[in-house]
């Protein structure tokens, strides 16, 4: 095309396009990505990425990459290792080495590369990531430790395989000198990386701590610095940024009273378009000779890496852990591949291939057979293997509940009791504070954030009870979840719309989602009942006592929340619901301290 920005703005477009649809569809956005890159690079010939940057293709897939790696560093956190059990830390340091030490002659004797190349990408299919594991934790609903195993490894792994693939490539590039200049570069370039990462890092983190940058310059200044701190470190030791970047991000992420949950928030904009662009950027550059040209070799490999490295990686690791067979035969299967694995290898593909290494050019399509291998057939039957070792958690009925109020603590609590699920989430440390005294699981942060998609665990909830005196955060909250969980799996409470004039009132679309409890029923009304002594209480229907009978002993004083059903299914009470409780039914109301004024 003669026009560069119409290919430009086609990426962007399929990017966002790919990413819905695979939240649609809830598959890992990588594979749409990967496919609509090759349809739209070697099979249509639409974009073709070296004639569209031509000499900046490379210091663009360089940044992003270094963007990709300080986002993934600044999440691993040293107490996040022990903290979520010995099999997370064991999968990133004896199931990393493990792979490496697989693959790599595997991918020598299996492709005929040479060991450096052989090594590098040993090293690069090291890493899984949240980006690939997440969806797929979703559709699979594993129980709630191994998805906590899965969950943590992707996080914490990606700087660490990240960092094995660039202490690999320092080591080839330097390898071609002498061999005491090879120590002395090799040495170089770690020096450099971790200097000036802990430097950048520190001053980061004290600048953060102190508060020397104005609020709303944080994510760009940090940004600008990590990219500085990038393009200074390749300039004192050749391709040492990537290091920098890496150590930088892990040191943040560990100083005391440095808060790094916002800066982590210009991912939730760059990811979509930055990350997304790139891998169909990427995608568009596999020649599909190249794919065919790996040979037979490359099924020797996937067998190693998906039957071997991980498998022989979960087994070594598990020692001492407590976990059985089946729930080792399942983490054993899970291990796809994503972003950082993909990006990593193009970027390091085009390094070694202006510098004439040989066989640099099979590193790519190796990698993309990797990522589409694991990506497919562990998305596709990791459910049916849950289900079979019969490890498979069971349909989400838990409650995530957005505000952290005292009717809402004193509601989650009740529900305890009963042995359902709930966690609330809420933005105000106080209410979380007092959460966490009652012994309520809790989220503190706004839950529709990037860094709430890593961390709050949403397998085992089907419902979303929006109960905060947020205003203008809670039709957001609403339809955020709503497009996560699907239709119907979010209730509100009254906001007194018809009260309002026109021109405050929300969408009728909206309106439609509230009426949670009873009609009319607002976040003020509950909070001046329980600051009157209301309390919750759970009564038993028999068949001498019915719901009648109950209502005719409380009368106007009693409330309905919600009642559970012979089963333990709970039910809702909402403006459109009717219940009817019968004989064995558990009713949980609130109980006016005084009869309500109309």
């Amino acid at each position: 095309m003669d026009d560069p920005l119409i290919p430009l703005v086609i990426v962007g477009l399929l990017s966002i396009a790919c990413q819905y649809f695979a939240f649609k569809i809830r598959v890992p956005a990588i594979l749409p990505l990967l496919i609509v890159g090759i349809v739209a690079g070697p099979v249509t010939g639409v974009i073709n990425a070296d004639s569209l940057f031509g000499d900046l293709l490379f210091p663009i897939v360089s940044l992003s990459v270094a963007i990709i790696l300080f986002e993934g560093a600044l999440t691993l956190k040293t107490s996040d290792l022990s903290g979520h059990g010995s099999m997370v830390r064991n999968l990133c340091t004896v199931g990393t080495l493990v792979t490496f030490v697989v693959v790599s002659p595997v991918a020598h004797f299996a492709l005929g590369m040479s060991w450096e190349m052989s090594f590098l990408l040993g090293a690069i299919v090291t890493v899984t990531g949240p980006t690939v594991i997440v969806p797929m934790l979703r559709t699979v609903r594993p129980s709630a430790k191994i998805s906590n195993i899965l969950r943590w490894e992707g996080i914490v792994i990606d700087p660490i395989g990240a960092l094995l693939a660039v202490l690999v490539f320092e080591y080839i590039v330097s390898a071609q000198d002498a061999v005491s200049h090879t120590i002395y570069a090799f040495g170089l370039t770690v020096s450099i990386g971790f200097g000036i990462g802990i430097a950048a890092g520190y001053f980061l983190g004290l600048a953060l701590r102190n508060h020397w940058i104005p609020h709303y310059l944080t994510n760009t200044a940090v940004l600008t610095i990590m990219l500085g701190a990038f393009a200074i470190s390749n300039v004192m030791a050749h391709e040492s940024g990537l290091l920098t970047v890496t150590i930088m991000g892990m040191w943040m992420a560990n100083m005391k009273d440095v808060d790094v949950d916002d800066i982590l928030e210009f991912k939730e904009t760059l990811s979509v378009l930055l990350i997304s662009g790139l891998f169909i950027l990427l995608a568009s550059r596999i020649e599909l000779n190249a794919i065919m040209n790996v040979g037979w070799g490359a099924i020797f490999v996937l067998l190693a890496v998906m039957f071997i490295a991980r498998p022989l990686g979960v087994f070594l690791s598990s020692f001492g852990t407590g976990l059985n067979w089946r729930e080792l035969a399942l983490l054993s299967w899970i291990a796809p591949r994503g972003i950082v694995a993909a990006a990593v290898s193009a970027l390091f593909s085009l390094k070694l291939e202006s510098l004439e290494f040989a066989q640099a050019e099979m590193l790519v399509p190796m990698v993309f057979l990797i990522i589409i291998t694991t990506v497919v057939a562990q998305s596709l039957s990791s459910a049916k293997l849950a289900q079979y070792l019969g490890i498979r958690a069971p349909a989400p009925n838990g409650y995530l509940i957005f505000g952290g109020a005292q009717f809402s603590r004193m509601f989650a609590q009740e529900l305890m009791t009963h042995n359902i699920t709930v966690c609330l989430a809420d933005t105000n440390w106080e209410t979380i504070k007092l959460a966490r005294m009652d012994g309520v699981p809790t989220y503190f942060g706004n839950p529709m954030s990037e860094h709430a998609s890593r961390m709050l665990d949403l397998n085992g909830f089907g419902k979303v009870l929006v109960m905060s005196p947020y205003r203008q955060l809670n039709p957001l909250v609403t339809y955020h979840f709503e497009h996560e969980m699907g239709k119907g799996s979010v209730l509100g409470l009254s906001n007194n719309e018809s009260q309002q004039r026109p021109s405050h009132q929300v969408s009728e679309s909206y309106n439609k989602k509230l009426g949670l409890f009873a009609d009319d029923l607002t976040y003020g009304r509950l909070a001046g009942y329980t600051a009157k002594g209301a309390q919750i209480k759970t009564t038993g229907i028999t068949e001498s006592f019915s719901f009648e009978a109950y209502k005719e002993q409380y009368k106007e004083r009693c409330l309905p929340l919600c009642a559970i059903d012979t089963e333990g299914r709970l039910q809702i009470y909402t403006t459109s619901s009717e219940i009817k409780p019968k004989p064995g039914w558990k009713i949980i109301s609130l109980i006016l301290a005084e009869k309500p004024t109309s």
